[in-house]
């Protein structure tokens, strides 16, 4: 997989982009392809079940996966988990499941992560961007 000039990108990301952040567009526009980890497509998904204007939501979710690429857990994938929640317990710092998640598969897959939460600093080897 060619992922240079790529990103990962995290549910704040996604959901600002949704809600209309005008710096996001052009940062969109800039990567290609975009790079979504499976959690992330059901964090959106569970957003959408949730959301008054529902069928909305759903459709920027279809649109989004029109220039994205879903990425899935594999083995390497569970050995960064593992890895990553040892080394944050280690540290005192915790952060949610579904975060260390994407995390591992930024790791294992070299990509940076664009996300807007700041505990991702404190995880070792992965680079995050501040969208």
């Amino acid at each position: 997989m060619n992922t240079a000039g790529s990103v990962l990108v995290d549910t704040t990301v996604v959901v600002a982009y949704f809600r209309g952040d005008k710096a996001l567009p052009p940062r969109f526009a800039e990567v290609t392809p975009v790079y979504l980890p499976w959690v992330v497509v059901g964090e959106l998904h569970f957003g959408a079940q949730r959301a008054q204007r529902r069928q909305e939501q759903l459709a920027f979710i279809r649109d989004l996966l029109t220039y994205s690429v879903v990425l899935f857990p594999d083995q390497a994938t569970t050995e960064h988990y593992g890895q990553i929640k040892a080394e944050l317990s280690e540290m005192g710092r915790p952060i949610p499941d579904n975060d260390l998640w994407i995390a591992a598969i930024a790791r294992q897959h070299g990509l940076p992560l664009a996300t807007r939460d700041a505990h991702f600093a404190h995880v070792p080897g992965l680079q995050t961007l501040a969208w």
